[in-house]
């Protein structure tokens, strides 16, 4: 019996993102077409100078039911697991032990919180140490507790939401800032359209209301400081990383598998790509032109718009924003409206897009350098150029 060509399409049938602008799709399409213009939420106290956007209330008892489940997770595990219930939810598979237990997982994640009282006496005694090195390995053995380390770990998001949810195939995680968010999807969408599974949670979440990741990149002059302004217009200030909180996770699976169950697809990613160079001159932007060189036939340039990942710091950001203007097309910056979570950036960005698409218009510009889009909107082009390393490109479109 002949089979359709297009059954081992990658398909997103389930979106769960949970941000600054609250939790699930309704509320950000909501947020990113208010009529009054978008409002972005962010936080400028906290971490002073630095800005951040954090992460909207969240009702946990609707997707983590046990308040113990909810007391032994960090809050980055917390909006993850959070985020994977709604995408369940949203692709009519929570609680369907049958689907759940072929449901592969492929996690974004870094670490977890630390010992701020350990970090602060580590880092104004070492100016006055003799010996620098005996000073950092004695307190770095003597006063880290190993049972915190233990709490740290990256697959902790993925255990917690298979004891939460019952998702029990199999399970990988990536660690690697933007660029593992990224690979994540590829290595989904491949292994869909190689018939190495039918059934995939894919996604990450990023606390950044954490003083240790603030501390991070203010030390590497990475962040963007007080007034916010939109990743493209910051760049005349200097440019820089507004991190933000963020749990997005996406339910994709084969056209074939989404038809048998009758699920609705919300969109195809018809194609990705990933990629990484040592970011000197050009060439992140020789990656982005052979990335897109691969599905460039595919592109109807009147219906396709792009969803930015770009971070905001400048040397990437700048690069990128020269290569769109020469494409031509509408474009919305993800950070703007989400802030920057790193892990979890380029699902969310994916998010977005399917949103757009499954709507059949581009969201409302969230700055005045984004330019309106009249026409319907049938493709996405998602990019992910990483603050340091990393470039994907995928091309979402209708499904």
């Amino acid at each position: 019996m002949p089979t359709d060509p297009h059954d081992r399409d990658a398909v997103i049938t389930g979106v769960g993102l949970a941000s600054c602008l609250g939790s699930g799709v309704e509320a950000h399409w909501t947020a990113l077409n208010d009529p009054a213009g978008f409002r972005p939420v962010v936080d400028t106290n906290s971490f002073a100078p630095a800005i951040v956007h954090p992460i909207a209330p969240l009702d946990l008892d609707k997707q983590i039911p046990k308040r113990g489940d909810q007391r032994q997770m960090e809050a980055w595990q917390r909006i993850g697991v959070f985020a994977a219930g709604l995408a369940l939810d949203a692709a009519g598979v929570k609680g369907n032990t049958e689907l759940l237990g072929k449901m592969d997982m492929i996690v974004a994640a870094g670490g977890g919180e630390r010992d701020y009282t350990v970090d602060e006496a580590i880092l104004s005694g070492l100016p006055q140490a003799t010996d620098k090195g005996a000073f950092l390995n004695e307190h770095l053995l003597g006063d880290i507790r190993p049972t915190l380390f233990l709490a740290q770990l990256s697959n902790l998001l993925a255990g917690n939401i298979s004891i939460v949810h019952g998702v029990i195939g199999s399970s990988r995680t990536f660690m690697g800032e933007e660029a593992c968010g990224a690979d994540a999807v590829r290595i989904a969408c491949a292994r869909i359209a190689a018939g190495q599974g039918d059934l995939m949670l894919v996604g990450g979440s990023y606390n950044a209301q954490r003083p240790d990741v603030v501390l991070h990149y203010e030390m590497g002059r990475l962040t963007a400081e007080a007034p916010f302004a939109g990743v493209w217009s910051r760049q005349a200030n200097g440019g820089g990383l507004a991190l933000g909180s963020l749990g997005c996770f996406l339910v994709i699976e084969s056209r074939a598998h989404a038809r048998a169950r009758g699920a609705e697809p919300l969109c195809h990613i018809a194609g990705i790509r990933t990629d990484r160079s040592r970011r000197e001159t050009g060439q992140a932007t020789a990656n982005a032109r052979a990335q897109l060189a691969t599905f460039q036939t595919d592109i109807d340039r009147a219906s396709c718009a792009v969803i930015s990942g770009a971070s905001g710091v400048a040397a990437a950001t700048q690069e990128e924003a020269a290569w769109l203007a020469e494409l031509g097309l509408p474009v919305r910056a993800t950070a703007t409206a989400l802030g920057h979570g790193l892990e979890p950036s380029f699902p969310a960005s994916l998010a977005l897009a399917a949103m757009a698409v499954q709507n059949r218009r581009l969201f409302n510009p969230l700055e005045p350098a984004e330019a309106r889009m009249e026409h319907p909107l049938t493709q996405a082009l998602v990019t992910s150029w990483g603050h340091w390393r990393g470039e994907a490109l995928a091309l979402v479109t209708a499904a």
